[in-house]
């Protein structure tokens, strides 16, 4: 597809920018054209800070809160104060809801936004009315309840905004936040816990050369996904952990608009990943490293006890193969500083929890998704970020007043999306339910350690195939599949489905 001439320079000065004392923009030698390459479709490359920033650790409330939408302000790099959207103020990431399996959640959102905003609960299984559907909002000024209860195993999950068309700002300038279910089968593990469990979620941002978060996509990153040359964790800019010579639990959530992230250790050590979108896995599996696409999370075991006191070992992203627009540079993300010895006694089992498979005899419909957006890529449209159809799903773009396909509830199918054609990844999110991957054909042509159990979001890198199998719950509505690459989303490349 034809690309535009004019990128707007965003977040950054034609001269250069210090972040910090150590941190610069370096600007004022880029020619223009070089600028736009970066900028647009090419990859942005990230620069690194000096990790001096301790990392936080979100406050944990309950099931029973308020949380408003507002815009406020935040220290992601040191020093320096960052306009930002939050749900309280003088924070760009919302509290971590920790909750028990069973709980009933009770959630008044209050929108103090100029524009429209609600929560989706990604990963949870909710009523439809209480999901965040694209056109169930809050009008600025307004509020929505949420009331449901929580009836789904242990995992890590997250809440961001979901109107159509806003979910990609708004969710990019801080509207985010981790949800956390617990339950027995978890607890019986005695895994790390306390200040051993550590919620790390990933994000890149850009900013204005006043610091403040800025959002402005050209039609070149409505293409590739809005990315920024700023890694954060937490919301706050290279930061660095303390840890002890002992077993910690990394609760890991790709929060990033379209940034994909090859996790990996500096030193190429092992790490095990024992839980994935839905909760755990049946056994613990050593990787080196691990692809995490936009929406998804892992749950790993990182132990720190054979290191030395004084050891610093970085959690970093290794370069990958991804279409054009990213997976080129290797960076760090985060530090990890061994500070005291501890002797730890604690074992990882050999089993961790029991997911049924679901048969694919079972399954009673197939239905295709292509997602390659070989057709329509001509894309009739409109200027500027109304343009729409660049992204679509079987050559649909979303329409809140179509349901594209009716699912009969307590029924089992095997939905298939096909990137086969496609050149550039896609994350794809499916609402309502947690599903089950079969099978990937074409490109890397296996499957992930995360992708051996629960699911919600599963990636395809162009050229592959996917099939996932699902059993839709008794929560009758509409709901969405799409694209959880927020630009592509907001573009158009969502469908509606209605259980029945």
């Amino acid at each position: 597809m034809e690309r535009r001439d004019f990128i707007r320079l965003t977040g950054m000065g034609t001269t250069a920018v210090f972040i910090g004392s150590s941190v610069p923009f370096f600007l004022s030698s880029c020619r223009k054209e070089d600028m736009m390459m970066n900028m647009g479709a090419g990859p942005v490359s990230v620069i690194e800070g000096d990790f001096s920033t301790m990392l936080p650790i979100p406050p944990a409330i309950n099931g029973q809160a308020t949380l408003t939408a507002q815009r406020t302000t935040h220290n992601i790099f040191k020093g320096k104060i960052s306009k930002v959207l939050g749900y309280q103020s003088g924070s760009i990431l919302g509290s971590s809801i920790v909750v028990n399996s069973g709980d009933n959640i009770n959630i008044n959102f209050q929108n103090n936004l100029s524009e429209t905003s609600n929560i989706h609960w990604h990963g949870l299984i909710t009523p439809a009315n209480m999901d965040g559907h694209p056109e169930d909002v809050a009008q600025p000024g307004g509020s929505l309840n949420y009331n449901f209860t929580v009836s789904q195993r242990a995992g890590m999950y997250w809440y961001h905004p979901h109107p159509h068309g806003h979910t990609a700002k708004q969710a990019n300038l801080g509207l985010a936040g981790a949800f956390i279910v617990r339950d027995g089968e978890e607890q019986s593990l005695n895994l790390p816990s306390g200040e051993f469990e550590v919620p790390l979620v990933i994000q890149d941002k850009r900013i204005f050369p006043d610091y403040a978060l800025d959002y402005s996509p050209n039609m070149g990153e409505i293409m590739t996904g809005y990315m920024g040359p700023y890694i954060t964790v937490n919301g706050v800019y290279s930061p660095y952990k303390d840890v002890k010579t002992r077993n910690y639990r990394l609760r890991v959530l790709n929060g990033s608009n379209g940034r994909i992230y090859n996790l990996a250790l500096s030193n190429g050590a092992s790490f095990t990943v024992i839980g994935a979108d839905g909760g755990l896995l049946v056994s613990p599996l050593t990787v080196t490293s691990l692809l995490l696409g936009p929406g998804e999370r892992a749950d790993i075991i990182i132990d720190f006890s054979s290191y030395s006191v004084g050891t610093e070992l970085f959690l970093l992203n290794k370069t990958f193969s991804a279409g054009a627009a990213q997976g080129t540079q290797e960076f760090k993300i985060i530090k990890f500083n061994i500070t005291q010895n501890e002797t730890d006694t604690f074992s990882l089992p050999g089993t961790l929890s029991v997911i049924n498979t679901i048969p694919e005899s079972s399954a009673t419909r197939t239905r295709i998704f292509d997602i390659s957006n070989a057709e329509g890529m001509g894309g009739a449209g409109h200027e500027g970020m109304a343009m729409k159809g660049m992204h679509r799903i079987n050559n649909k773009i979303y329409d809140k007043d179509r349901v594209d396909e009716i699912v009969q509830a307590g029924s089992t199918e095997i939905w298939v999306f096909d990137n086969s054609m496609g050149d550039e990844p896609h994350p794809m999110h499916i609402h309502a339910l947690q599903f089950q991957v079969l099978d990937r054909t074409g490109g890397r042509n296996s499957l992930l350690s995360t992708e051996s159990g629960w699911k919600d979001t599963v990636m395809l890198l162009p050229g592959e195939k996917v099939r996932v199998i699902m059993t839709f719950g008794q929560n009758k509505g509409k709901y969405v599949l799409h694209c959880h690459n927020l630009e592509h989303e907001d573009d158009g490349m969502m469908l509606q489905f209605e259980i029945v």
